[in-house]
């Protein structure tokens, strides 16, 4: 009887791994944080598909006399007019080394579609997001903070 207890609570224990964050990822609940401002701007839920990251829009940090549940207007895909908070606006991440590339970002404020990467830092309590054209060089980056 023991050994089923035992048993049942390592079962128990595996399957709730997964839900827990796991530093070594950059899947989970991020504060994405403005490159000018450098205020918070949203929380962003990054998930993962058979090895692709994406990552979806679950809060914005706006001022009170703004517009609350913005719509993305200058976008120019089927997201266009579509609610910014729920949004996947980063998508097609893949594990590369200690990276995450060949993926794509939008910039909801302007409707642009950049490249993206991913790199882990600081033990996984931050990530470097980086958006460009072309190539690496040309872009802008942001640093996000964990939040579980």
């Amino acid at each position: 009887m023991r050994l089923m207890i035992q048993a049942a609570l390592i079962a128990a224990s595996l399957l709730a791994a997964p839900a827990m964050a796991d530093d070594g990822s950059p899947v989970g609940l991020w504060k994405n944080i403005d490159d000018v401002s450098g205020k918070p701007k949203a929380l962003i839920r990054i998930t993962e598909t058979n090895g692709v990251l994406q990552g979806r829009i679950e809060k914005l940090f706006r001022a009170a006399d703004e517009e609350q549940n913005p719509k993305c207007e200058k976008c120019k895909d089927a997201r266009k007019d579509q609610p910014i908070v729920g949004m996947v606006f980063m998508s097609g991440l893949k594990k590369d080394g200690s990276e995450y590339n060949d993926g794509e970002i939008l910039d909801p404020d302007n409707g642009k579609v950049y490249r993206s990467k991913l790199k882990l830092a600081d033990g996984g309590k931050k990530l470097e997001v980086r958006g460009y054209i072309g190539v690496p060089m040309l872009g802008r980056s942001q640093t996000w903070l964990r939040q579980e």
